[in-house]
């Protein structure tokens, strides 16, 4: 134990038994100036990441369009709601069942203008967007297009890029040998000076650049900063029992979108439909040796990691070394049932029986 911590654990001991608390909160802030920075973050990153590593989903909003009152009537969980704004001020998290499937739905805080910059405890808010598998940016129907590009823009300023696929474009630092720059299609923005300025301000001197694709420079950046996520998004237009039949027409027609009315439960449907679709998954079902198959518990995998080994690993590691091989039923075999190996990749609702060794 450091120095100061020791301080901290006795100055804890001896104020936390005075009663006046005038006192105790000055001598809390002390505790807080005394504290490490990086022991401060851990703390406050705790408290607002609590239960966070297994979600799927996380609703992103402003604050007072109705996401607390969708997650309420999604999930049966409780989150305050009211008609004034912040009514939500820590993470309320819900599970929803759909297709057999359990998915982890959020409730966090509503973004403000300026939550990149730490604004409303903006900063942690988004941090928790990065570890999700999907994005419910659920909007006002009657101010969409408005709320729409300042949650974009303060998303993309904390590095997440919403429906959009990583850039196609190779770079390979290098010790020495300059700037290559390969483009493999006609560029109608960059060229070599531009991208060994953008690379001069990362002091990048040497490297191999291939533009497989017509790229822009903001992708050249997205590709040399390496930390941004790519994560999908559903723009869910709450409140649209205040709208006409020919405007929500219109809005059918945007893509990524699903109107619903939160308090009334219109729509709910397709909006689970979607959710399912975009978070791209596939159910298995496990048969016992001698037994009917489980069709009340599927084995939930993603639909890019769908072979049996990742069946395996995703029942229980110690399958692995025990395997010899597996039998399979479904859209994905050729025949009722096909033995097959680790390799092979499974279709939703397949169901498969492990055989060890």
């Amino acid at each position: 134990m450091g120095k100061n911590e020791k301080i901290v654990c006795r100055l804890k001991h001896f104020f936390l038994k005075r009663r006046h608390s005038f006192v105790n909160g000055n001598m809390m802030r002390m505790f807080a100036e005394i504290e490490s920075p990086a022991k401060r973050r851990r703390r406050k990153k705790k408290e607002m990441t609590n239960s966070i590593e297994k979600s799927k989903s996380f609703h992103s909003s402003f604050p007072s369009v109705g996401k607390s009152t969708l997650l309420c009537n999604l999930a049966g969980v409780f989150s305050e709601v009211a008609a004034y704004e912040f009514t939500t001020l820590t993470t309320v998290p819900g599970v929803i069942r759909y297709k057999g499937a359990k998915i982890q739905l959020l409730d966090l805080p509503g973004i403000i203008e300026g939550a990149k910059d730490g604004k409303g405890r903006g900063k942690q808010v988004i941090a928790v967007a990065r570890t999700c598998s999907l994005i419910l940016m659920v909007l006002d129907v009657m101010k969409p297009l408005q709320h729409k590009k300042l949650l974009e823009y303060e998303l993309e300023g904390f590095g997440i890029r919403l429906n959009k696929q990583p850039p196609n474009i190779g770079f390979k630092r290098k010790e020495k040998g300059g700037i290559n720059l390969t483009m493999l299609v006609p560029q109608t923005e960059l060229d070599l000076d531009l991208v060994k300025s953008i690379l001069a301000e990362y002091r990048i001197h040497n490297a191999d650049v291939t533009l497989r694709y017509d790229a822009t420079s903001e992708d050249l950046i997205d590709v040399i900063e390496g930390n941004r996520v790519y994560i999908p998004c559903i723009y869910v237009l709450n409140k649209i029992d205040q709208i006409s039949i020919e405007e929500l027409d219109i809005i059918y027609r945007i893509p990524h979108t699903v109107p619903i009315s939160a308090h009334h439960k219109w729509n709910f449907d397709d909006l689970l439909e979607k959710v399912w679709e975009y978070l791209n998954l596939i159910r298995i079902y496990t048969k016992p040796k001698g037994q009917l198959p489980d069709y009340s518990q599927p084995i939930v995998l993603n639909a890019e990691r769908k072979s049996i080994e990742d069946l395996c690993m995703k029942i229980h590691k110690s399958l692995q070394k025990d395997f010899k091989c597996a039998l399979v039923w479904g859209a994905s075999a050729k025949h009722n049932p096909q033995r097959v190996g680790r390799d092979h990749v499974l279709i939703d609702e397949d169901v498969v029986q492990v055989i060890k060794k």
